[in-house]
């Protein structure tokens, strides 16, 4: 795959490191009393996962608001107010963080 190829594969409102993501979001969202456009979500690490599954009791969305709260020091009405477009963003980067992809 050319490189070309593989920069297409990255949205343009995402930007990967090794350890972090900053994703673009589509509008103004509300993190600790502050308007930003902008997020960078750590690299989650195998304790973030454990306290996660531990708080979830099995429910998969819980375990994933968990996650992104923790990635982003946020808080869970903070995530649940973002659009449905700006929490797709979220995955995507949360994604690119968890995956081991060789292009």
């Amino acid at each position: 795959m050319t490189q070309e190829n593989e920069e297409k594969k990255v949205p343009s409102w995402l930007l990967v490191n090794d350890d972090s993501v900053v994703i673009t979001l589509k509008g103004a969202a509300d993190f600790g009393g502050v308007k930003v456009d902008k997020v960078t979500m750590r690299a989650p690490t195998v304790r973030d996962q454990r306290a996660a599954s531990a708080g979830a009791k099995g429910d998969y969305e819980q375990l994933e608001i968990s996650m992104f709260c923790s990635l982003l020091q946020a808080t869970e009405p903070e995530i649940a107010a973002l659009t449905t477009r700006n929490y797709n963003r979220l995955q995507a980067g949360y994604f690119r963080l968890v995956e081991e992809n060789e292009l």
